[in-house]
């Protein structure tokens, strides 16, 4: 009884006493009642909440996350990319970058998204971003014409939306700490090619080592040993990818 009050903090007593008549226990509500109140277990209809992790878990494959990625040019200008994350696929999508990030700059950056994403924006049912306040109305209402409900984060807790904070980290790790940006054009350039490798062909262990765009690996072939390993150089070989020789 206890286990189920703790796994299943949405049950009130009259819940739980219909599972375990099913296990087949009988036994009165009332008893199940009593038995939680004697506990310190409090039986209300939800004694808790589900935690921010059980809900970005329950709900990844509908989250499209937001947040901004500051660039410090060769020439001490910076600059801004909207960056947005879909937590279910994995997939990347760098919206713009600019010196001066505007509510009017950012709720365009919303309706480019929109149309980037078409018919699978029906899919998403979240968009979690921070509390900026470069986002503004506009930007949620760009969002929520397309049936997604706005989820922010609370103030000074990056972690509320660790996934994109995550990606944030991959591009500066992979991308960004090793090449001098110049300003925007190049940022722009930047950006979409490493866009495109991390949708395409970068792995991810969430979704069993596969990109985001691929839906299932190569057929594995018997003869691996004697085919030749060809490489790819992305961004002049800062980013490399691999695939067998034809």
């Amino acid at each position: 009884m206890w286990r189920l009050a703790r796994e299943n903090p949405w049950w009130g007593h009259r819940r739980i006493q219909g599972e375990l008549a099913w296990l087949g226990h009988r036994g009165a509500s009332s008893t199940v009642w009593q038995i939680l109140h004697d506990a310190g277990i409090d039986p209300a209809p939800r004694r808790t909440g589900p935690s921010w992790r059980e809900f970005l878990t329950a709900q990844a494959q509908g989250i499209i996350a937001a947040d901004f990625l500051h660039i410090d040019t060769a020439l001490g200008q910076r600059l801004y990319a909207l960056v947005f994350f879909e937590h279910g696929t994995r997939r990347l999508h760098v919206a713009g970058v600019t010196a001066h990030p505007t509510q009017a700059w950012t709720t365009q950056q919303a309706r480019n998204l929109a149309a980037d994403l078409g018919h699978r924006m029906e899919s998403l049912r979240f968009v979690l971003r921070d509390r900026d306040g470069k986002y503004g109305q506009a930007f949620d209402a760009v969002l929520q014409a397309g049936d997604l409900r706005v989820v922010k984060s609370a103030s000074q807790a990056p972690r509320m939306n660790a996934h994109c904070e995550r990606v944030i980290g991959t591009i500066r790790h992979e991308l960004l700490d090793h090449i001098q940006i110049l300003g925007e054009a190049h940022a722009r350039q930047v950006l979409r090619t490493f866009e495109d490798h991390y949708n395409r062909h970068r792995p991810h262990q969430a979704r069993d080592q596969l990109p985001p765009d691929v839906r299932q690996r190569p057929t594995d072939a018997h003869d691996h040993d004697a085919r030749r390993v060809l490489r790819t150089r992305i961004l002049g070989g800062l980013v490399n990818e691999y695939r067998y020789a034809a």
